[in-house]
Formats: C-alpha cells, sequence, structure tokens
C-alpha cells in the first residue's frame, strides 16, 4: 500500500513509461521484428523492451562514416549479456559461451563488472540460436538489463572461502526470486521452454514488478568484510556480511547507492547507499523485495535521469524510507553490526581453500577474454576448462578465478597456463592490476570518448611516472569510462576519468581504497598531456610524502589537493 506522506515526483510520464505499459508484459512486437530479415536492426521501442531481455541493439561505430557514404544502414549487432548470479559458472557453461563468442559474436568474451559474460557483434538473426544455446547450460538472459533488479553480486575471492559458498548460494536465490514474472523471453526466444530458477506461474502478472516495472535499473551487491570487491557502496542495495565466530550471522542493509550522472547537470550525481540496520539471512529476500516495491511506488517516472533509487532515497530522506521499509516489512531491522573494509580489488594468484581445493585469480585487462599476440587467453582458457572439474568466477574488477581445483588438477593447469602464456599479471605494475574500463568505443552508442581500447596506453605512460618514483607495487585504483554512465564505476576510483569528447577526459580524484568515499572532479575536458602533466606533479608528492600505509585517495585529501566528496549531494561543490 502506497504510503500517503510519501509522494512520487510530478510530471508526465516519460516515454519509456508508455512503452512499457504498451509492450504486454515486455513483448511489445520482438517476435516478429526478429524475423525481418530487411534491416539488421530493430525499432527503437523494441530496443527499450529488449533490455529486459538482456540484449540492446548497438552499431559499430569505427564504420559508421564510411557505411554512411555508401547509404547503407549502420552495422547494427546486438549486446547479450548473461545472467550469472554471483559470477560463477561452470567449466561446460565456459565452454559454450566461447564457442558461442566465435560462431555468433565477435570472437571475444567480455568481464564485466556485474560479474557476468557480455557478448557483442551478435546478428540479429542469430539471437535466438545464441540464446538457447546458453539456456541448453542453464544459463539465462532474463533482467541482465532494463528496469528490473539485474545481475546480484557477491564475493568472489578466495580468502572467504569458508562462506563464500553460503553468500553465493544467497545471491542465486535473490537473483532468481526476483526475476520478472513474464513469460515473455518463453515466447520470443525459447519457445515456452521453462528457464532454470524462473517462477512458476499461473496467470500472467507481476505481483512485485507491477506492469510498469521499476522507474530505472535496479543493482544488489554483497560483500564479505574485509573484501569489498563489489564495491557494496555503489549498489541500489548492498549487503555487508557480518560473520561471527566463522558463522554467517546475517547482513547490514545499505540502501541508496549508484554511479550515474549526466555532464554538466547537477542535479545528477554519483552516490554511496547508507546503512540502516541488520537483518538475519533468511530476512534478506522480503528486505528486497520490499525495498524494490518502495522504488516501484515512488521512483521518478518523469525523468529517467533522476529516476534511481539513490534520488529517491535522497528526495524521501534515509530516515522516512526506512520507517516505509520496516513498515511493509511488518518488522524492523537490528542495528547494524561492527565490520571493516580494508580492499576492494581482488588478491592476485594461488591460493588454497577448503578441503585442499586451489583457487588462482589472474589478471584480465579491461574484462577481454581474447587471444593476444604474447598470450594465447581465449585458446588457453578453452583448454583449461576441458580438464577443470571446479568453477569459474568472474570477478568485479573484471578479472577472472579459476575456482576450486583439486591438487591433481593444479599440475595440468599450471602446464596450461604456461603454455599458452597466461600467469597471474605479477610482472604488471599495481596500479595497472587495479584498473577497470568499460568498453566504450566502438560499440556503445553512450560514449563520448575511448576507454577499454586507450586505458592500458594512458597506463603505459603512467608507469613511466609510477616506476621513476617507486610505486610499482602500490596499489592505486585507476578507472575510465567512456561517458558518464559509471559502468567502471568510475567515482569510487583513486584516479578516474569520464569521457568528455574525443580525447578528453574530466579527471577525478580522492576517491577511498576501500570504496567507502567518492572522489570529486579535478580537472575538467583535458587530454593526455595535461592528464600526464598533473601525475608527474601528483605522484612524486605522493612517493615522498605520504604517510606510513596511507593510500593514494587519502593522501590528495589531506594535502589539499581536492577536497573530501562527503556525499553524493556534495560530488559537484
Amino acid at each position: 500500500m502506497v504510503n500517503p506522506k510519501l509522494t512520487a515526483p510530478e510530471g508526465p510520464p516519460s516515454d519509456v513509461e508508455g512503452i512499457k505499459e504498451r509492450s504486454n508484459y515486455l513483448r511489445g512486437t520482438l517476435k516478429e521484428v526478429m524475423l525481418d530479415r530487411i534491416s539488421a536492426g530493430i525499432p527503437d521501442d523494441d530496443n527499450r523492451l529488449m533490455k529486459h531481455h538482456g540484449s540492446y541493439l548497438q552499431d559499430d561505430r569505427d564504420l559508421r562514416n564510411e557505411r554512411q557514404k555508401q547509404k547503407l544502414e549502420p552495422a547494427y549487432q546486438f549486446m547479450l549479456r548473461v545472467r550469472l548470479p554471483g559470477g560463477v559458472a561452470t567449466p561446460s557453461q565456459w565452454l559454450v559461451m566461447d564457442e558461442l563468442a566465435d560462431k555468433y559474436g565477435n570472437g571475444t568474451l567480455k568481464l564485466t563488472t556485474r560479474e557476468t559474460f557480455q557478448m557483442h557483434g551478435i546478428l540479429k538473426w542469430n539471437m535466438k540460436n545464441t540464446i538457447q544455446a546458453i539456456n541448453n547450460v542453464m544459463l539465462d538472459t532474463i533482467a541482465a538489463c532494463g528496469d528490473v533488479n539485474r545481475n546480484v553480486m557477491c564475493t568472489v575471492n578466495p580468502h572467504q572461502s569458508e562462506i563464500h559458498s553460503e553468500v553465493y548460494e544467497w545471491s542465486r536465490k535473490l537473483s532468481d526470486d526476483l526475476l520478472p514474472r513474464t513469460r515473455a523471453y518463453h515466447e520470443i526466444w525459447l519457445d515456452e521452454e521453462k528457464v532454470a530458477g524462473s517462477p512458476e506461474v499461473d496467470e500472467e502478472t507481476e505481483p512485485m514488478y507491477g506492469p510498469l516495472y521499476l522507474p530505472r535499473k535496479f543493482k544488489i551487491g554483497i560483500a564479505v568484510p574485509p573484501e569489498n570487491d563489489v564495491d557494496v557502496f555503489s549498489q541500489d542495495l548492498g549487503f555487508i556480511a557480518i560473520v561471527e565466530d566463522g558463522r554467517l550471522v546475517g547482513f547490514n542493509v545499505a540502501i541508496g547507492g549508484g554511479m550515474g550522472m549526466s555532464h554538466g547537470d547537477r542535479e545528477t550525481y554519483p552516490q554511496l547507499a547508507k546503512i540502516i540496520g541488520f537483518c538475519t539471512p533468511e530476512q534478506i529476500y522480503d528486505v528486497a523485495e520490499k525495498v524494490i516495491t518502495i522504488q516501484r511506488d515512488y521512483g521518478n517516472r518523469s525523468s529517467r535521469k533522476n529516476a534511481r533509487f539513490k534520488y529517491t532515497v535522497d528526495r524521501l530522506g534515509l530516515e522516512n524510507v526506512k520507517a516505509e521499509l520496516e513498515s511493509r516489512l511488518g518488522w524492523n531491522l537490528e542495528e547494524a553490526r561492527s565490520y571493516h573494509f580494508d580492499h576492494n580489488g581482488d588478491r592476485y594468484g594461488w591460493v588454497k581453500g577448503l578441503k585442499g581445493k586451489w583457487h588462482f585469480t589472474m589478471f584480465i585487462e579491461g574484462g577481454r577474454v581474447a587471444d593476444f599476440e604474447h598470450f594465447k587467453l581465449k585458446t588457453g582458457m578453452r583448454e583449461i576448462a576441458k580438464i577443470h572439474n571446479g568453477d569459474f568466477r568472474l570477478t568485479a574488477n573484471q578479472n577472472l578465478i579459476i575456482g576450486n581445483v583439486t591438487a591433481q588438477k593444479k599440475k595440468q593447469i599450471i602446464s596450461l597456463l604456461e603454455q599458452y602464456g597466461i600467469d597471474d599479471g605479477s610482472q604488471h605494475s599495481a596500479l595497472r592490476r587495479s584498473s577497470i574500463a568499460c568498453v566504450a568505443l566502438p560499440t556503445c552508442g553512450l560514449a563520448m570518448a575511448e576507454a577499454e581500447r586507450y586505458l592500458p596506453k594512458l597506463i603505459d605512460k603512467i608507469d613511466e611516472i609510477i616506476d621513476e618514483n617507486g610505486l610499482r607495487q602500490q596499489e592505486i585504483t585507476i578507472r575510465m569510462t567512456g561517458c558518464p554512465n559509471g559502468c567502471a564505476r568510475h567515482a569510487l576510483a583513486e584516479i578516474g576519468f569520464i569521457g568528455k569528447a574525443p580525447g578528453k577526459y574530466n579527471m577525478y580524484l580522492g576517491a577511498a581504497f576501500d570504496g567507502s568515499r567518492l572522489s570529486k572532479m579535478y580537472r575538467e575536458n583535458i587530454g593526455e598531456d595535461e592528464i600526464l602533466k598533473e601525475l608527474r606533479s601528483i605522484l612524486p608528492r605522493y612517493a615522498k610524502e605520504r604517510q606510513p600505509g596511507e593510500y593514494f585517495g587519502d593522501f590528495v585529501i589531506r594535502v589539499g589537493i581536492i577536497k573530501a566528496t562527503t556525499d553524493g549531494t556534495n560530488f559537484h561543490d
């Protein structure tokens, strides 16, 4: 029931609200337009709905001008994202994704910052075969995009192996239980085959989402201290695992995080989730469902730029949202428990876990699984998947863990890693190993500048400054996005870049190494020369003036290079 004391923003619904309303629970005319071979594209209304099915239409922007000159339509292709709760995949699932990337995609896989697979370059007439092949290995793409709850993340670092399986199960249950109920996905792509984990329904209804679903996307992540590898404060709803005497006793609940913003619009900003209390493991689904219904009822359906849950929380007030949540739950959250984060990256190399099993974390720059000149990553991982009997864990930092390796298989896997030139990344600087980049150009239609293709080259030059100042093993988080949407969580990087125009970026400094503080803009609309000039000034100071154990983000604030962002609402100040 809607609380009359709380209100949603006034204003006419956005065009997307109308599209969802007319869509017949996300069907639209997708079934028909996907059979149309006259064009490789689809109408915009259907593309908006396509996101809820885990995909959207893109085109190769490297080819735009040439195709336009030839009076051809853009080089349309689809991006397809898998729903992979907790980032855990089986070897057989890896092999299918590898095969599909070659058969229908662009020959590569992208490991995303939400711990899942993403494929690019799929042509319209190959989409159904691709989704059906994914479904055959018990995966799906439902709700991987769109105005619904997206892939649920959880800590994958093997240092917490004693409770990883338990936290993973909660992330999987949340992901399954919060799925849309519509049968549209099954009708359009699977000829009504049932997807594992999808809820049984007797009639078309969306008891949690309603016919209009959410005003915008919704993200959930579960962190296990002392690791904050999922950047839990960037989530709309974050759960922080509380472990006492080696036992998971529950979760602190944090609400209202999010990274996206718009250039030049001070009404938009990244925000950190705020902790509002504690719940037991068994209460986690009830909390998630009721939080989602609050966003459903009070989120901004007029302006999509202000439609994320963070704006709903800031507009209504944290305490009011908490009171509404407890009213809907019918019980009160307990007081938050103590915890401590000290890291938000991945720990590389071999780690021994429970029952004699081993885990190997490797650095994958930009999350791009492909064969490169000096090492055959994609081929090597394929050969490893053929003999591996454990799991693969996709991390929130675009890296990969070969998990639950037996002592017997470890020797074989080490041999294959060496054969294909794959290692833990220890030859790279700690700065590079702490980097994240979104896809950006050429496939993302929102990108204003390069990210994945450019950040490694920029780091090559920053590394020269790093080495000159003895900082090669000093972890400094560095992230780059081609636009302000925040797919690489730039606002939580100690050095962050947001694309502003081709070759130009806004430069941000001052986020906390553990993901608990946002950055602030340091320089606007600068190119590579200016970036390197600034870092040639700041990094030597950090090397000489830092205090013992002081991280770069803390240093630039302490010495007055940048002001601390204490809340997203003063991000632009």
